[in-house]
């Protein structure tokens, strides 16, 4: 019970002591006797917060993130930094909604603005600035924050033209800097003295951006950002981007305007299938030496089950191999609340009173644990590999947009005609193994009307269809994106699709699924018009497949990349005077296999650690079938043949001098 007194704001705090156990208490406040009470800026923590911060972190997310023993923590997160269109100002859509702002998010917790922010619900800022510096602090990480270009990014293509506004952006920025760096007697370093922390946090890194669309817009904006930087502390390394996917002309082009501008650190976001991870070891390979450096700030593959994390494991053994040029990696997105969940690559999951580690947590923690200090020029023979030819049926669909589809025609490459409809006889030829969306025939085209359905997928014809054009009339009716044509289709987690006017009709790519994991073949920035009518045709032959829109050779591509499914790397660690030798073996095939030290003076002994599994199995609340498994294995050599499990990722460490 508080006596509340005066008319003035006034802090009021209180320990609330539990008599019982509960996973779904609630706080009530409730106000008794005459007169008027406003309350705001109502907080309730456990007092048992990680390092027993005030106003700290939930312990039990935070020592998860902790026994990773990060390098570095980016922060505050991706697209959150860029929200909206909103920058600085009230719209009617978003009646707080603005570009997160650190000077929003420090200084006493009651006095912190508010925001709804990119995904429509509101921040207090109660974890803001301060405390991620302070939590990278405790964990060891080298802090990296995240400012906004004022560019926006994540599917949306704006850009501010108020100069003062960029400015004030800028000087922002540059306090950040005196805020984390400055001596006490700073005006901003004063503050971070006063929050309890009068030693500098240390930053070094600092980022501008987040997969912005527009790349000219974008790096115009860059440049000031960095030169404005770099003037006042030339040693503060300031990071730019290239935008939201692996490939593509948007990829490509900041890469080039990077390039040319000598930036020294580029980051890379990609979500890809399980299919392209494997396919992309040797990604880095050929990254030019001379710079910039990469750093791979969101990458994971499309779910959650352990055979994404085999192929995770699989492309990371690229990604130590290239450690020279790919400076820093985060595995993305980190926590995933089970009663909020857009998608499900997520690396710790929590409900209101446990938490876990995914199968990729487990897997992120043996590399993160066990990096040694340097790479180890090894190598390993290749599986055979088969490839086949592209086969499957043809399908129709949308992504929150009606479209009308007419004259579905396929045809063989030798000229026969495998499928024709004009759909005057109905949809009989047609099936809607999803369900999603509302398809009718109307006046002779094939329609589905539903703006807000995604993901809309039809199909016709014979999975076992090769070599063949596939030609269909589309038109856009109304929503936010185009139209999508889909061929090579095994089923509806299974196939490719040319998504023309896709990302909010922002640009058009070719997307081949596998597993329900995407990742993009071929991409052009082409807009689709609402009521035009476009002629679209598919030709597909062995593996090469052109794409023609309106009879202009649209583009092309050659899926070719071979899946292996066997890697491995080797590092040194100098301390333990140990070799870490690293393979993942993603086929559902033991590898029995000869290991060649290369003579160097090695212990008859390895400490191994597996992770082992069902390529299906999922770590839950209740059940974590993937941890890592220990064991010992005797008669090591600087030869000597080792069986590694089918779907494992294997790490051996053996004494060795080199």
């Amino acid at each position: 019970r508080l006596e509340v007194t005066g008319d003035q704001w006034t802090r009021y705090t209180g320990t609330v002591t539990a008599e019982a156990d509960s996973t779904t208490g609630r706080l009530t406040v409730a106000g008794g006797g005459a007169g008027t009470l406003r309350l705001d800026m109502v907080s309730l923590f456990p007092q048992d917060t990680f390092m027993h911060r005030p106003n700290g972190l939930r312990r039990d997310l935070a020592e998860k993130i902790a026994d990773l023993e990060p390098g570095f923590l980016r922060f505050p997160g991706g697209c959150l930094v860029n929200t909206g269109s909103h920058y600085g100002y009230e719209g009617p859509d978003y009646p707080r909604a603005r570009s997160y702002q650190w000077k929003d998010t420090v200084g006493p917790v009651e006095e912190r603005a508010t925001n709804k922010n990119f995904w429509g619900y509101n921040q207090s800022y109660g974890l803001g600035y301060f405390e991620y510096f302070q939590f990278a602090e405790d964990i060891g990480a080298t802090p990296l924050p995240v400012v906004p270009a004022l560019v926006t990014g994540c599917g949306q293509n704006q850009a501010t033209d108020d100069p003062e506004l960029l400015a004030r952006h800028i000087q922002d920025t540059l306090d950040l800097v005196e805020f984390a760096n400055g001596p006490a007697d700073s005006e901003w370093g004063s503050l971070r003295a006063e929050m309890g922390h009068p030693e500098p946090f240390g930053m070094t890194h600092l980022a501008v951006g987040n997969e912005e669309n527009l790349p000219e817009e974008f790096f115009e904006r860059f440049v000031q950002f960095r030169d404005a930087i770099e003037a006042e502390y030339p040693e503060i390394v300031v990071v730019g981007n290239s935008g939201p996917s692996s490939a593509g002309a948007t990829f490509d082009r900041l890469w080039e305007l990077n390039r040319e501008a000598g930036v020294e650190m580029v980051d890379e976001h990609y979500y890809n299938s399980p299919t392209w991870f494997l396919e992309n070891n040797d990604r880095y390979d050929s990254y030019d030496r001379q710079g910039p450096e990469v750093f791979l700030g969101e990458y994971a593959s499309q779910d959650n089950r352990f055979r994404n994390s085999l192929a995770e494991a699989a492309f990371m053994t690229g990604l130590e191999r290239n450690a020279d040029i790919v400076r820093m990696a985060s595995y993305a997105p980190l926590l995933a609340n089970v009663d909020y969940v857009q998608w499900s690559p997520d690396l710790i999951w929590f409900d209101n009173h446990r938490s876990w580690g995914s199968t990729s947590y487990e897997t992120q923690k043996l590399f993160m644990t066990n990096v040694g200090d340097r790479v180890v020029p090894s190598e390993a023979s290749g599986t055979p590999v088969l490839t086949e030819p592209i086969t499957g049926a043809v399908g129709l669909s949308t992504w929150a947009t009606s479209a009308a589809y007419d004259d579905v025609r396929v045809t063989s490459a030798d000229g026969e005609v495998l499928f024709a409809d004009d759909f005057s006889a109905g949809d009989g030829h047609w099936s809607h193994p999803d369900g999603r969306g509302e398809w009718a025939v109307e006046d002779g085209a094939y329609v589905q009307r539903d703006t807000s359905a995604e993901d809309t997928l039809v199909v016709a014809g014979d999975p076992e269809w090769r070599d063949y054009d596939l030609e269909v009339t589309a038109t856009k009716l109304a929503g936010q994106e185009g139209f999508l044509i889909a061929f090579g289709v095994r089923d509806t987690g299974n196939h490719y699709w040319w998504n023309l006017g896709g990302w909010n009709n922002t640009t058009s790519a070719v997307e081949r699924s596998v597993d329900g994991g995407k990742s993009t073949m071929v991409e052009r920035p082409t807009r689709i018009e609402t009521g035009r009518e476009y002629e679209a045709r598919v030709e597909v032959r062995g593996r090469e497949v052109s794409l023609f829109l309106d009879g202009e050779l649209w583009g092309s591509f050659t899926d070719d990349q071979v899946a292996e499914p066997f890697r491995q790397v080797v590092t040194y660690d100098e301390q333990a005077g140990e070799l870490i030798v690293k393979v993942v073996n993603a086929q559902a095939s033991a590898a029995r296999t000869e290991i060649d030290l290369g003579g160097a003076p090695v212990g008859r002994t390895a400490r191994v650690t597996t992770l082992r599994g069902d390529p299906d199995a999922v770590n839950t609340a209740e059940e974590q079938p993937i941890r890592p498994e220990e064991s010992v294995v005797r008669g090591v050599g600087p030869e000597f043949t080792h069986t590694f499990p089918p779907h494992s990722i294997t790490f051996l460490r053996i004494r060795a001098r080199i």
